[in-house]
């Protein structure tokens, strides 16, 4: 059976500081050491949110990897980046099986963390561009356990070798492989498929807003696939639908009737790349209120991703202000 060990210390290796006005070789050393973990830095932190679904705990991992990095220093490391990625990794794999607990006692449904991606985006987050990225992709992969979301992750997206796997998470190759062969097996039936068109994506995001803002429920329904379902997170801190609503023509109830009774009027729409692909984020004088992103597939909408927990939002800019 695999073996959910936690993470040991590593060893605490000396200070990076001196006295005299020279520079010393630990400062020296110290100085190098940073800059190799800039080097993996984006690296890091894409496996980190896309194991955790979370910019803020992702964030939080890589501080804890410096720390261990830094006290490293008296251990002779053969590969940087293969040292840096074990940590991460072990810190996530930690963090996921007390995180499991926490999610189950989530007040209604849990969505990941949304960031903004491309030019005006977090680029450390997305060292590649690719479905791994996007709201359906990470909201699949809560269906694993964090040993088979480790493993999952680390060779089908990130490329690594059974061996490095194995050595990463400490398991053994055979271990590893059965361990992806069962998660393979509860993404197969419903792993999301993806529109390739970036431009499709924004012509549908578009139609999608003018029918809604007008309430036009027809031109809602031809856009819908009519097995649509609606995820909404508001934490308990924010307005939100605590259950998925499935159905298109459940779906355009809800969100005609919301437009009408639940949102404020005065909120400001700015179309935005959430995760990887065409999406909005909505601002209340000033500061975002939800962000919203969509799951385009054969030229349908399928589903809808729409986050107003404000702790999940306190990582995205302020509104820009208007040009003069």
């Amino acid at each position: 059976m695999p073996d959910d060990r936690e993470l040991e210390p590593l060893p605490i290796g000396a200070p990076f500081s001196t006295k005299s006005g020279m520079q010393s070789s630990q400062e020296i050393e110290g100085q190098e050491r940073l800059e190799v973990f800039h080097k993996h830095r984006r690296r890091l932190l894409s496996i980190a949110y896309r194991m955790l679904g979370s910019a803020s705990d992702a964030e939080d991992m890589l501080q804890e990897t410096f720390i261990r990095w830094q006290q490293s220093s008296q251990v002779e490391i053969q590969s940087p980046e293969a040292f840096l990625v074990t940590i991460i990794s072990r810190l996530c794999l930690n963090h996921l099986q007390s995180a499991r607990v926490k999610r189950e006692e989530y007040f209604g449904q849990w969505l990941p963390e949304p960031v903004l991606t491309g030019p005006a985006g977090d680029s450390h987050l997305t060292s590649q561009m690719d479905d791994s990225i996007s709201m359906a992709f990470l909201v699949l992969l809560e269906r694993l356990t964090p040993l088979e979301r480790a493993v999952f992750l680390l060779r089908e997206v990130f490329d690594y070798e059974y061996a490095e796997i194995g050595r990463i998470l400490e398991q053994s190759e055979p271990n590893c492989r059965q361990i992806l062969r069962r998660a393979r097996q509860h993404l197969k039936r419903t792993r999301p498929r993806f529109d390739p068109s970036p431009k499709q994506q924004e012509e549908l995001l578009q139609r999608f807003l003018q029918a809604s803002s007008r309430g036009e429920m027809d031109g809602l329904l031809a856009l819908f696939s009519k097995e649509i379902v609606l995820y909404a997170d508001g934490g308990g801190k924010a307005t939100a639908v605590p259950n998925p609503i499935y159905g298109a023509d459940n779906v355009v109830r809800f969100l005609v009737g919301a437009r009408r009774k639940l949102l404020p009027a005065d909120l400001v729409r700015q179309v935005a790349q959430i995760n990887g692909a065409p999406g909005v984020v909505s601002y209340l004088h000033g500061r975002p209120h939800s962000v919203l992103a969509l799951h385009v597939a054969d030229g349908r909408i399928c589903n809808i991703y729409i986050v107003s927990n404000p702790d999940k939002l306190a990582r995205l800019p302020m509104l820009p202000p208007a040009p003069c």
